[in-house]
């Protein structure tokens, strides 16, 4: 045995499980009178968001609640989902945030599917909760959340919210878990077809991703977090413990709304927010009566599809700094970053919003991303061209899906996590996604980009949002089929029009050569719903 290893084993003075639930006993010894959340009325400084969330993990505890149970939780961004996320974990317990966007059905299955103990719910879900658990013909503890803010709703439980706490002990112990290994939530995918899938973090993974999303994002105790982001969304992307562990301030937000927003900000003075490309679009494209202009740079992060080079355009013109993610549920949201680099500052617009629509490096906590040739699992060049699988490694992937080991080995199949999208990888180490396998349309032997030719069309002065899909063709096997939204107020624009400016732009055989005018329909978290438009471009044939 090496010397190293010689009577030099762990113990409780040199190892501690990792878990972000130390984060916000750390924030409360440190800045105990600081305000820690902010909603509507209510302030809560970091002594009394410890002194509630050691009640809610008390009165769980005394409801049963121990290692492995599930608890669900149906809420918006408000602060007893921040609780949530500290007091569930901290009792060894499973918190599945469940979407508040999801139909009653869905609800159902992911109540049966995680056998959650208890639900917390906001009283304006409550209804569609209602019919999911007689769906679900599970019966678990129910407790309602009244937020004052909450518009219209019903009570359902059997228990309120804050009674609840007020009968759990202020001096309870946040206890890390016996192994950092152990689940620490179940967030559900939101499936195109069939059941979604259960995606298990664990501890340490939390502990990791949001410490590098605090060090990425350059949070601090001055930094003012509006959640405009979903906190059901990958748990806020972890944000719930990033804010915590900087000692920064929560801005609870229940609805994403510009008209909401931009007083956010300007009251709050808001530093940092998160969101999906179509939150971006929402507050380049609301009106004037409800714009405003700040004093701070909103340091601002986007993830999803790449937000086009327009957007980010747009968005700094406003006062917005963007900072371009790319992740997954998976991978407990950001994966990688584009990160800064000193040349930006003097590149041209163009090219620096170019740059930064790439999803960029692996984030600090993340061990490494890359492209590889999904057939021979085998680095592909660093020219920009050559069309690979991002494949993702490190401590900050998920455990796997729950109850479905075949799913999960086929996600890890041959020792690295793939993530089904398409990307390149650039001679400076940056990757740059370029379609999820399945939106590559390979028209006459050619692949073209779907993201490519988007990008092309944001470029067109009336265009407010674009997607496009391939559409079945007798001749070239696919043609790329455009689904165009119009800025409110644009001039009127004709598909002809549309294929002419892509002419000017592009490639011929890239150019769509059909085009669809309307709203896009989008995921509950603002993702466009490609599969419901590839069903479209199927039926227009």
């Amino acid at each position: 045995m090496p010397m190293y290893e010689t009577d030099l084993g762990r113990n409780p003075a040199n190892h501690v499980p990792l878990s972000p639930v130390s984060f916000l006993t750390r924030a409360a010894r440190i800045y105990p009178n600081r305000i820690a959340i902010a909603h509507g009325d209510r302030r809560y400084t970091y002594a009394q968001f410890l002194e509630r969330t050691r009640r809610l993990a008390s009165a769980l505890a005394a409801r049963g609640i121990g290692k492995g149970d599930t608890v669900a939780i149906l809420a918006p961004n408000i602060p007893e989902m921040l609780e949530a996320h500290n007091a569930v974990p901290a009792l060894g317990a499973v918190l599945c945030p469940i979407n508040t966007r999801l139909d009653p059905a869905a609800i159902a299955f992911i109540l049966g599917h995680s056998a959650a103990k208890i639900v917390l719910v906001d009283r304006e879900l409550a209804p569609g909760m209602a019919i999911a658990l007689q769906q679900a013909g599970t019966t678990p503890l129910v407790v309602d959340i009244d937020d004052p803010l909450a518009m219209g709703g019903t009570r359902i439980g059997t228990e309120e919210y804050e009674a609840f706490l007020a009968a759990g002990d202020p001096a309870f112990p946040l206890s890390p878990p016996d192994d950092e290994w152990q689940a620490i939530s179940l967030n559900y995918t939101s499936g195109t077809t069939g059941n979604p899938k259960g995606v298990v973090l664990h501890h340490r993974g939390a502990y990791l991703n949001a410490t590098a999303n605090a060090l990425t994002f350059q949070l601090s105790p001055t930094s003012v977090y509006l959640w405009t982001l979903p906190m059901f969304h990958c748990d806020g992307w972890t944000y719930t413990w990033a804010v915590t562990l900087a000692g920064g301030t929560h801005v609870c937000l229940r609805r994403v709304d510009p008209a909401e927003i931009f007083p956010a900000i300007a009251e709050h003075k808001v530093t940092h927010m998160c969101g999906a490309p179509v939150v971006l679009s929402m507050l380049i494209h609301a009106p004037d009566t409800v714009r405003r202009r700040f004093e701070q740079t909103v340091q601002i992060a986007t993830g999803g599809a790449a937000p086009p080079s327009t957007v980010i355009a747009r968005m700094e013109e406003m006062g917005f700094s963007v900072t371009h993610l790319y992740g997954l549920t998976e991978s407990f949201g950001p994966a990688t970053v584009c990160m800064w680099q000193p040349s930006l500052d003097s590149m041209p617009m163009d090219e620096k919003s170019a740059f930064m629509a790439r999803q960029g490096v692996n984030t600090p906590m993340l061990e490494d991303a890359i492209v590889l040739d999904p057939a021979t699992m085998l680095p592909v060049p660093a020219d920009g061209e050559t069309i690979g699988e991002l494949m993702l490694r490190g401590n900050t992937v998920m455990m796997g899906y729950l109850k479905n080991p075949a799913a999960t080995a086929e996600a890890f199949a041959g020792g690295w996590f793939h993530t089904g999208d398409l990307a390149v990888m650039h001679p400076d180490g940056y990757v740059d996604v370029k379609d999820r396998a399945k939106d590559i349309i390979i028209s006459g032997g050619e692949n073209i980009s779907s993201l490519e030719v988007e990008e092309v069309l944001y470029k067109h002065p009336s265009v407010m949002e674009a997607a496009v899909v391939a559409q079945p063709d007798e001749k070239w096997g696919e043609t790329p089929h455009a689904f165009v939204t119009l800025k409110p107020g644009a001039d009127p624009v004709t598909p002809e029009a549309i294929v002419a400016w892509c002419r000017a732009h592009m490639a011929g055989y890239k150019i769509p050569r059909h085009v669809t005018f309307g709203p896009l329909p989008k995921t509950s978290t603002g993702k466009i719903q490609k599969f419901e438009l590839r069903a479209r471009a199927n039926a227009s044939r």
